[in-house]
């Protein structure tokens, strides 16, 4: 089982960030992180590296849900997406597989609770236009 679902689209990191955040809003998801990691770089070690963004995207109602029935599962939160340039205009976006790094916890509640995220995440990635 892939880690990660992924897509690439002709497009700035930019629209591919504004284009992730919308489809995830429809799904109930927020981007409450992010983090650019070419700024990032630049700043505390002098190094030049491609657009690359970190994005934590959560929904309340399953974080919720899940921190109850696990309280180490923050650990695993948010459900994290990289949106970075692949060069020549392209832009890959991926999202994490929550089942397959939730199955490695044992815990057969969270191992449903993360069917359903994985099922938005992989949603959410094949709607990328």
């Amino acid at each position: 089982m892939d880690f990660y679902f992924s897509k690439t689209l002709k497009c700035t990191v930019d629209e591919g960030v504004e284009k992730i955040t919308l489809l995830l809003k429809e799904e109930g998801f927020g981007i409450i992180t992010q983090i650019n990691i070419q700024q990032t770089l630049k700043e505390k070690i002098g190094v030049d590296f491609r657009e690359y963004r970190i994005l934590g995207a959560c929904n309340p109602y399953f974080a919720h849900e899940v921190l109850n029935t696990e309280d180490k599962i923050g650990l695993f939160l948010p459900c994290n997406i990289i949106v970075q340039d692949k060069g020549e205009g392209d832009c890959e976006i991926a999202a994490i597989n929550p089942k397959s790094t939730i199955s490695s916890i044992g815990n057969p509640t969270l191992t449903d609770m993360s069917c359903k995220v994985t099922e938005i995440m992989g949603k959410v990635i094949r709607m990328l236009t």
